[in-house]
């Protein structure tokens, strides 16, 4: 087992809770992503699983509708990727994306990794479920984007950073660096 896909099942294992505890009637709750509900959040985990196989050449097994059963439909995904990053082969398996030459490995690690942290808090939010985060991955994952705000601002997918005070606590100076509201 590679050092990705220890941290990988970890950092699912808290967005898997979330949302195993979403109930029946939040799924249609704001998420603080603009346009998106707590089902869209999912939804977007789940594309995303899906957009990196296609980068290595390679199709994510089917799985359940988001629409029918967000949980399965998760499960499916995430049991997908760790599957690819436990297999050596596939793990390795190279493209050339817009950071470079990399891996299956790499890009999970380096994209889907906080992806995943971030839309927990999201997915979180949304439905009125616990918003901690596990401190060192916020730690690891804030440290790793600090370098790349410029890229990150110039790629439209995150919005401008949000004032808060000098001594807010490292989770809220992430979100807040995301553009997030905490």
């Amino acid at each position: 087992m590679t050092a990705t896909a220890d941290r990988y099942r970890q950092l699912t294992a808290g967005f898997t809770a979330r949302v195993e505890s979403v109930p029946d009637d939040r799924w249609a709750s704001q998420s603080p992503c603009e346009k998106w509900t707590a089902r869209d959040v999912v939804r977007h985990m789940v594309t995303t699983s899906g957009f990196f196989f296609g980068l290595v050449g390679r199709s994510m097994p089917a799985g359940p509708s988001v629409d029918d059963d967000p949980g399965a439909a998760w499960a499916a995904a995430r049991d997908a990727v760790q599957a690819g990053l436990e297999d050596p082969e596939m793990a390795s398996l190279e493209f050339d994306g817009f950071a470079g030459p990399q891996t299956f490995e790499q890009a999970i690690n380096r994209f889907v990794c906080a992806d995943v942290l971030v839309h927990t808090w999201d997915l979180a939010r949304a439905a009125g479920l616990d918003e901690r985060l596990d401190a060192g991955a916020v730690h690891e994952i804030f440290e790793a984007m600090k370098p790349m705000e410029e890229m990150m601002r110039s790629s439209g997918e995150f919005g401008e950073r949000v004032d808060v005070p000098d001594d807010a606590d490292e989770q809220t100076r992430l979100l807040a660096f995301l553009g997030r509201r905490a």
